[in-house]
This record gives C-alpha cells, structure tokens and sequence, in this order.
C-alpha cells in the first residue's frame, strides 16, 4: 500500500550546498531528465515530501522535483545569527539551490509557508520564475490572521507570540505537548478518523510523521519560524508579480482564513483560482485528485489571459 501512495520514494536523492552565509542546505531532487520542466515544492512549515504525495504522483511523469529543508529545519543547518532566518533568506537558498542545479527557470508550487516563500522569490528573482501555485497561503502577518477564519480578533499576533516564548523558555511545556502529539494512538486516531471523513488515504501517515518531525531537534526553530513569518509581507508588491499564478484554497480552512487567498487573487495581476468550498488547509490531500489534476493542466497550459 506504501508502495502505491508513494510510487516516487525510490527517485528521491538527497543533496547539499553551502550557502553564501556558511550554512549547510539539505535538499532532495526527483528525476533525471534534464529535458523536463521542473518544479520546485516550498513546503508548509514542518512539512517534508511525505506532505506532497498526492501532487507528486500526478507532476512526476511530467516534470523535475526541486524541494529543500528549510534552514534550521531538519537537516539543514542553522545560521548563528537569528536575523539569517527570514523568508527572504529561504527564498535565497532556493536561488542557490537552482544555481548548483543549473536550472534557469523553475514553477514554485507553494503550500502554507510556502506560499510567503514562494511571493518572495518571485519578487527578487522574477527572471527565474514560471508560474506559481499557492496553496492555503497568505502574503505575510501570520500571527495576525491566523486561527481567525471569520474576522481578526485584537491582540490575537501577541497572544500567540507569548504562547510561542513560553514554550521556546519553558522545556517542560513543550516536553508535554511532545508527549500527547507524538502518541501513536492518538495521531492514529485522529488520523483515520480525518481520514475516513474525507476519504483521502493519506491522514493518518501524515500526522504521525509530521508530529514526530517538528517536535524534534528541530522544534525551537519550528517556533522560531512562526515568528518570522509573522515578520513577513508581500502584500505591497503583490501587483509587481506578473506570471500566471493558481491560487488554491479551502472556505473551511482554519489556521490561514480563506479570505487571504482572495485577497491574493485580487492584487496579482495573471491570477487563476482553484477553491475548494468544503476544504481546509489541507486540500490537495483532501481533493488527492481534484486538486492534482487541475494544477497539472495549469503548468501544462499555455495561458495568455487570466481569469474573470
């Protein structure tokens, strides 16, 4: 069964390069055929490869598979200064990445996270960039909108960063959330329950492994990332990107309000969209063909005009 909803495992390979600050960058490719097109993944916090199968077994016969960990994260190192952690510093490593690679031009295909990460390559290195999908995304302030699908609610940004420093300073507070999310039994029912609800195969295994990642090593800077992303804005040059972007999302998402990706719709000059009126912040796991197929035909497409 593992076998059938990851069929691409055996095609990963794992890389590294040092970027221009000293710091060590893990990152995977998929395929070998310098001919295809290639895509590269920005993934939602936290998340690795695992997150993307859906998606990856429909682009891979098609096209290269460009992902990385994002600095701090996993296996990929941490600067020594707190500043070298932002979104504009994981969208540089994507440009060095591409440059190793010898890939001119790449499709960014952006979940969550991703999607700050992906605006913001595509504003300091338009030339480099295709298309764009942004799935579940938001144009920056993380903390200020996020939890809050119906409207914003004051000092919702501090209420969050307090929590965030609390548990960063406070070892025993995060060794007891790590201690009920990485319980098998409760991500493995939480998992299949989701699962069943929506009848996509994939929960169950995600969550788990999701829970077990961030809640490692890596589980400071995980927090720390949050913060950045609250940082974070591309609101304001959101009219200068001209490529076609798919704007993907779920009315019922809960953690980054859909009314976010609307309003990215609205200022992107070549926009498309993909919605989901019954998703949340998970739809190309929850549409694992739906979703798939539709952002395989927008990479394909030849588009002249955008949608109405």
């Amino acid at each position: 069964m593992k076998e059938e909803k990851y069929p691409w495992q055996g095609q990963v390979v794992n890389k590294s390069l040092k970027t221009r600050d000293g710091v060590n960058i893990c990152y995977q490719t998929l395929g070998t055929d310098k001919k295809k097109p290639v895509v590269c993944i920005a993934h939602g916090l936290g998340a690795r490869l695992y997150a993307w199968a859906p998606i990856l077994n429909v682009i891979l016969p098609r096209y290269r598979v460009i992902t990385w960990h994002y600095r701090g994260l996993y296996q990929s190192e941490t600067q020594e200064s707190i500043r070298r952690f932002s979104i504009l510093d994981h969208a540089e490593d994507l440009k060095s990445i591409l440059d190793k690679e010898k890939v001119d031009k790449v499709h960014i295909i952006g979940w969550s996270m991703g999607v700050q990460v992906a605006l913001e390559f595509a504003h300091l290195f338009p030339d480099r960039l295709e298309k764009l999908v942004l799935i579940n995304g938001t144009y920056g302030h993380t903390l200020s909108t996020g939890l809050q699908p119906l409207f914003r609610i004051p000092y919702m940004a501090d209420f969050l960063h307090i929590i965030i420093e609390t548990l960063k300073s406070r070892k025993e507070s995060a060794s007891l959330i790590r201690k009920v999310a990485t319980n098998k039994k409760i991500t493995g029912a939480v998992g299949s329950l989701y699962s069943t609800l929506r009848g996509s195969p994939y929960f169950t295994e995600v969550l788990q492994q999701y829970a077990d990642d961030v809640l490692g090593d890596s589980f400071n800077n995980y927090l720390r990332l949050f913060q950045e992303l609250d940082a974070h804005s591309t609101y304001h040059n959101l009219p200068e990107i001209v490529h076609p972007a798919l704007v993907v999302w779920g009315d019922l998402d809960p953690l980054i309000p859909a009314y976010l990706s609307r309003r990215i719709r609205r200022r992107l000059v070549n926009a498309y969209t993909l919605r989901f009126w019954l998703g949340t912040h998970f739809v190309h796991l929850e549409y694992p063909k739906r979703a798939p197929n539709r952002i395989l035909r927008f990479l394909d497409s030849h588009i002249i005009e955008p949608d109405v």
